[in-house]
């Protein structure tokens, strides 16, 4: 995938043009850093996602804080198609595992399927040991399998339908406080005195 990348939004290829003709770009270009679209931008975050997330980290933000700059830049990929996800869950999940492999101290999900914690602490474990070049043959196969997914997961209807079944699921699942019960089993015991000959 060969092309050119300005900023993080635009993207188009300047192939065409010669060496003088990019002082013809209109002003709205003017003064963004034109640099090649990175191989492995699939596995590895881009550089100003990671700087955002120790920016955070220096002002006392927290891991979810810092882990949120990247669930960002993997809705932003997605929205710009370069690739795609099947669901805003899988989405979120792709930034959280990048986010721990940079080295944001995010914790695995207290609650969750064993796999998903069990992956959570793999990713953390890798963030502690810092940076490896991916392997290429891995990113094209990720790349090529994401890129045949849809690019509805980003959307703005998916990803408030994802959060109001995930709002309405966590508040199914916290207790009721005493008192507030309701039900035929509210009532108080009565108590059966076995001397008494009703």
């Amino acid at each position: 995938m060969r092309g050119w990348s300005c900023c993080r939004t635009v993207t188009a290829p300047l192939s065409f043009l010669t060496r003088g003709e990019h002082s013809a770009l209109p002003n709205a270009l003017a003064g963004i850093q034109i640099s090649p679209l990175r191989r492995n931008s699939l596995v590895m975050p881009e550089d100003d996602v990671t700087e955002r997330a120790r920016e955070d980290e220096r002002e006392g933000l927290s891991p979810s804080t810092q882990a949120g700059e990247f669930v960002r830049e993997e809705m932003e990929h997605i929205r710009e198609g370069k690739h795609g996800a099947r669901s805003p869950q899988q989405a979120i999940a792709i930034g959280l595992s990048k986010a721990r492999r940079a080295g944001v101290k995010l914790p695995p999900p207290k609650r969750g399927k064993k796999r998903t914690k069990r992956q959570a602490k793999r990713d953390l474990a890798k963030g502690r040991k810092g940076r490896r070049k991916p392997s290429t043959t891995r990113s094209r196969a990720v790349r090529g399998a994401l890129k045949r997914e849809s690019r509805s997961a980003a959307s703005r209807k998916a990803l408030s339908r994802s959060g109001q079944a995930c709002s309405q699921k966590s508040q199914r699942s916290q207790p009721v406080p005493l008192g507030k019960e309701s039900g035929p089993d509210t009532k108080t015991p009565q108590v059966i005195n076995p001397n008494s000959h009703d």
